[in-house]
């Protein structure tokens, strides 16, 4: 994503390193719980939940409807807990946008670990200043016509974004249109790509 993969400061990286190894010397922390973390957000639950969400919803229209509509109850399906998320429907009249102009607030156990990017202060300023703009210097074209809706996360309401099912994928079933969901389509920088197609 260009300027908006900041390289993170090596002072942070090292403090952390440093932190990590005391609380492991203290038996605060088993060896291995951060790896266990991390993994579980970037794989087990993380996008994982978050992308079968929405290939549940594009394969199943009671079920988009739900989430749509109830998304705690629609996640409730698939396991989560989660009561504070609003899933917005991207259309070809309406694309939506997520960001957190007050911080970085963000579903985690939906869509895992947030993108460096998106705790970016230019990020966050850009995408309600000019989205079109945005989206565009990230590699998504948005055309004149169709409306951005920016949706701003905070700590009492989060949000993720149904995106459009792509073309080409009709006959495929749940099970094979989860590894089409990016975590970025479900922010709304991204759209999810036909298959074949990168």
């Amino acid at each position: 994503m260009g300027k908006f993969h900041p390289n993170v400061d090596k002072y942070v990286v090292s403090r952390v390193r440093a932190l990590e190894s005391i609380l492991r010397d203290k038996g605060l922390l088993a060896p291995d719980a951060v790896d266990r973390i991390v993994e579980r957000y970037e794989s087990d639950t993380g996008p994982m939940a978050g992308a079968r969400a929405v290939a549940r919803a594009w394969s199943n229209p009671t079920y988009r409807q739900r989430l749509l509509t109830n998304s705690t109850a629609a996640l409730a399906d698939l396991g989560l807990d989660y009561d504070s998320l609003v899933v917005v429907e991207n259309t070809p009249q309406v694309h939506n946008l997520v960001v957190c102009t007050l911080c970085s607030c963000y579903p985690w156990p939906v869509l895992g670990l947030p993108p460096n990017w998106y705790k970016s202060p230019a990020y966050r300023s850009r995408a309600v200043s000019e989205p079109r703009a945005l989206l565009r210097e990230l590699g998504l074209e948005i055309p004149d016509g169709r409306e951005i809706r920016v949706w701003d996360s905070s700590a009492e309401m989060r949000y993720m974004v149904l995106p459009i099912r792509p073309g080409g994928t009709d006959g495929l079933h749940e099970d094979q249109l989860i590894p089409l969901v990016t975590r970025d389509a479900m922010i709304g920088v991204a759209e999810v790509a036909t298959p074949g197609r990168a």
